[in-house]
């Protein structure tokens, strides 16, 4: 599977993205999926404390029944540890730091990338944000392995832009970082051509998923994942949840989190019909 430029990629109103509940034998038209989905937005509802995303047990149980069919992986900007911590399944794959870090069965765990060089510079950036945003009110700066997210969901309004600005200075300090946007939330990234997208197909390459008969799934709901919507186009299926400030490059959507249950429920029983299951 090639890796398509973003800049090709069709894009869309996710108000106007048909549902994947409509036909879920259709869409998959034969195929064994691959799934992978973001975590927050997709498996639990954004809350304000990222702390307190803890998935349902039904929600767990369904990734369970379904990895037990076919391949997941769990794609987040959240550390590795946390989300596998967060999900706590086996039989699952999590790649964590926007794919910087990929764990799973068998033992596996690598780090793609080449997101180490930029631990110098996340480790002085850390610093600066937390002096110089240290009597923001509601704000968070979240250290990550390979990233910091500066999230701004409970800052007063007269103080976001304030957040935004010192975040942006703090990027053009260091060569070796740069800006990943998200919902109520601004990212301190190593700067990498690498992303979600390239995760997933590193991913479908590692786990031999390169196959005429399996059909990849990405399920997101933030900026983040239009990396992956869009190495997908013309090749598998992105699937819209909820809808963000941009235009998508997914072709299908999804309105909660309630019905990506609903989605993953029936995957799981449409795949178990067919006939090489």
């Amino acid at each position: 599977m090639k890796n398509q430029p973003n800049s090709f990629a069709q894009r869309y109103e996710a108000k106007d993205l048909p549902s994947a509940l409509a036909d879920v034998a259709k869409l998959i038209n034969g195929k064994k999926p691959a799934v992978f989905l973001d975590y927050d937005g997709c498996l639990s509802p954004i809350v304000k404390d990222p702390d307190k995303a803890v998935m349902t047990e039904e929600m767990r149980d369904t990734l369970r029944r379904l990895a037990d069919v076919c391949s997941v992986a769990v794609v987040s900007g959240r550390d590795r540890a946390n989300v596998e911590k967060l999900v706590q399944l086996d039989n699952l794959y999590y790649a964590g730091s926007h794919g910087f870090d990929i764990s799973g069965p068998n033992n596996m765990h690598t780090e793609p990338g080449g997101a180490k060089e930029a631990i110098p510079a996340l480790d002085k950036a850390n610093i600066t944000l937390d002096e110089r945003l240290k009597d923001v009110e509601g704000v968070l700066v979240e250290r990550k392995r390979y990233a910091i997210a500066v999230h701004y969901r409970n800052v007063p309004e007269d103080q976001v832009n304030r957040v935004l600005q010192v975040t942006e200075e703090v990027i053009a300090q260091h060569p070796e970082l740069k800006k990943g946007p998200g919902k109520k939330i601004m990212e301190l990234k190593p700067n990498l051509d690498w992303h979600k997208g390239k995760a997933v197909l590193w991913l479908m390459e590692e786990l031999d998923l390169n196959q005429p008969d399996i059909l990849p799934i990405y399920i997101g709901d933030d900026i983040t994942d239009e990396d992956a919507f869009a190495t997908l186009q013309g090749q598998g299926i992105g699937v819209m949840v909820g809808e963000h400030d941009e235009q998508t490059a997914a072709e299908y959507r999804l309105e909660d989190v309630d019905e990506v249950q609903v989605f993953l429920e029936a995957l799981t029983q449409t795949i178990k019909k067919q006939p090489h299951v």
